[in-house]
């Protein structure tokens, strides 16, 4: 329970990296392996995203049209990779989730950005963007939103609130889609778990996300970091073990 409360409140207030905190609890605490724990995690951050995005829907703290762009570019590299990941051995996957981690540590300890006017995504960033967003998703089980928040935010000056709100949007359709291309996986996987540990995100994930934006996210997000510098550490050396 512990586990869902944690994804569901890092998914509410941040917005992202709710897959990046379940495949490291799937792994270490109730033994998956790397294929099963990037599976089931798509199902529980898909869910657990969903029930954030309902109350940033009714704000509409959504730029809707450009994360179903985003999805609908990505869907190339999603699948793709998703069907490559099956064949690549777990030190592979292991060693490359790190280095997500460590990527995603660094954007999280940015300083905060000052309100600029927004911008249009010029298409050929809007499709690097959806195909390298996609292939986390596939190779890792990450719904991206770790990237898409801050190049929405950085580059395209949107509002971090509006900002996680359509990362949100985009971890939905590309965790769905990751999770229905990864069909074979399903029956090795002991669903009791993830079912019980999706349940906590979800009532979690609402709550917190109608409290993000009235809560000051600063320090935690430096304190997720650090986690997320911790998590790579530990799963390399699993790796090399």
């Amino acid at each position: 329970m512990l586990s869902g409360a944690f994804i569901g409140a890092v998914l509410g207030f941040i917005g992202a990296g709710g897959a990046m905190v379940t495949v490291p609890i799937l792994l270490y605490i109730f033994d998956f392996t790397p294929l099963q724990a990037t599976t089931a995690a798509l199902a529980v951050v898909f869910l657990a995203a969903v029930a954030g995005l309902m109350p940033k829907l009714k704000s509409k703290d959504v730029l809707i049209k450009e994360a179903l762009t985003i999805w609908a570019l990505g869907l190339l590299t999603n699948i793709g990779f998703g069907f490559l990941a099956d064949s690549l051995p777990d030190s592979f996957i292991l060693i490359g989730f790190s280095l997500v981690l460590v990527g995603a540590g660094i954007s999280m300890l940015r300083a905060p950005i000052k309100d600029h006017p927004e911008k249009k995504i010029p298409p050929i960033y809007l499709l690097l963007l959806s195909l390298f967003i996609g292939a986390l998703t596939g190779l890792f089980g990450i719904g991206g939103g770790f990237v898409a928040i801050p190049v929405l935010v950085l580059f395209f000056h949107t509002p971090q609130n509006k900002a996680a709100g359509t990362s949100l949007l985009i971890i939905s359709l590309n965790c769905a889609t990751a999770f229905i291309a990864k069909y074979e996986s399903w029956p090795e996987i002991d669903w009791h778990y993830p079912v019980i540990i999706a349940i906590v995100a979800i009532l979690i994930a609402q709550i917190s996300s109608k409290l993000a934006p009235r809560t000051p996210t600063v320090h935690l997000k430096k304190a997720f970091a650090y986690l997320l510098f911790t998590l790579a550490a530990v799963t390399i050396l699993q790796s090399l073990l």
